[in-house]
């Protein structure tokens, strides 16, 4: 069973296929890329066939339509396709950024699925036009394959009032739905039950907490298989300090630029979500590597961003144990998460009081692997860092609801 999945952004398009059913070498991955600079006069489109050479195209991509045509054109070319007909793709998965309360779980998309998509729009305008994009491009192009929309939001929709409501006046939430939503739910997901399963876990009785460390990062208590709490709020700007968004912040703070400094709300906004964070506290960059190297130098700046964006974390995860009275598993996974061991050595070694018996020679180095346990065999509570593949996530679901 051939599964296209597609994550559509404003201007770009990233996608994978896989057969569902390949189980050599634990590979389904036929091919994936990636269609940038949608709508500007030049585009980039990068196809990563498996088992041919990678290629790239420098041309103009007007548009949604046109892009993924190109993509499936790709599929199915002599040269650097993977499949001989687009009747080999049995379905489409589509990444959703929010679906609201409504959306529990991923759905097969019909007509009351797209509207409701499109309801959301108000609460993520950068990012459900571009997923409905792709939604109604396919449709377009492959009218009688069946497509499904899997949320970013859907797997904390098992938080209770108490987690996700904000001490606002109730009809903030009753009337307006201002409330946190959390977003990451795909890799949350993906990781604690991929841990759960390698380390022979019930998932019913276990307490996990799954840290996504990324450019955009957040935390999230899953207990008995549900998300109880996540850092990630009304938008992905609450929580975590992150790359460069400034996470959690005194709301007054907003007044205050808003009266004092006669900042617009563009400006401030962009203040928050681009230039805070590692990049804004540093001074030189939003990336991990970059910080290290600056900090070896001498740079204090540098850091006093590691030491800023490592001290939320192990702060959220503090108050998580706390919240599900205990915890059996913490995950490590994302960008920072699965490659940067500096960053899982000075978290992970200050764990000690709930249980956790870190191992520095585990953990040293270690970058881009599948999974690997860093605490040492009788620790109390696991360690573990995994691999994220929320493209997989999607797949499987996508599979599920359509494999009837």
């Amino acid at each position: 069973m051939k599964i296209l999945v597609l994550n559509c952004g404003s201007s770009s398009i990233k996608y994978q296929v896989f057969d569902m059913f390949n189980e050599d070498n634990g590979n389904n991955i036929l091919a994936k890329g990636i269609v940038e600079r949608i709508g500007l006069q030049v585009g980039k489109i990068v196809h990563k066939p498996t088992e041919k050479e990678n290629v790239e195209f420098n041309e103009p991509v007007q548009n949604h339509v046109t892009g993924i045509n190109r993509i499936l054109d790709l599929l199915v070319s002599d040269e650097h396709g993977i499949m001989q007909s687009l009747d080999e793709i049995s379905a489409v998965g589509h990444r959703v950024v929010h679906g609201g309360e409504h959306f529990t779980a991923s759905m097969l998309i019909d007509e009351a699925v797209e509207q409701k998509i499109e309801e959301y729009i108000e609460l993520a305008p950068l990012h459900n036009p571009a997923n409905l994009n792709g939604i109604k491009a396919i449709r377009q192009i492959l009218p009688n394959v069946p497509q499904v929309a899997c949320f970013d939001t859907s797997f904390h929709q098992t938080m209770p009032p108490h987690s996700y409501l904000y001490a606002l006046p109730y009809e903030c939430y009753s009337k307006q739905k201002i409330r946190r939503y959390g977003f990451h739910g795909m890799s949350h997901k993906y990781v604690a039950n991929k841990a759960c399963s390698t380390l022979g876990y019930n998932m019913e009785n276990t307490k996990i907490i799954t840290c996504h460390l990324g450019n955009g990062s957040s935390i999230t208590a899953v207990d008995k298989g549900k998300s109880v709490d996540t850092t990630m709020g009304f938008t992905p700007l609450e929580g975590l300090m992150m790359g460069t968004r400034c996470g959690d912040i005194d709301a007054g703070i907003i007044l205050y630029l808003l009266q004092s400094k006669n900042l617009s709300s563009e400006q401030i906004n962009n203040l928050l979500n681009k230039e805070s964070g590692l990049h804004g506290i540093s001074g030189i960059s939003s990336d991990m590597r970059d910080l290290w190297n600056a900090a070896d130098n001498g740079n204090a700046h540098a850091k006093l961003a590691l030491d800023m964006f490592m001290y939320r974390v192990l702060k959220y995860i503090g108050a998580y144990a706390a919240a599900m009275n205990g915890v059996d598993i913490i995950v490590f996974t994302g960008g920072i998460g699965e490659n940067d061991f500096n960053v899982r050595e000075s978290i992970s070694k200050r764990l000690e009081y709930l249980g956790a018996d870190f191992d520095s020679g585990k953990n040293y180095m270690l970058r881009g692997v599948d999974f690997e346990v860093i605490t040492k065999p009788d620790s109390k509570v696991k360690i573990v860092v995994v691999s994220t593949d929320e493209e997989l996530m999607i797949a499987t679901d996508t599979m599920k609801l359509t494999n009837q």
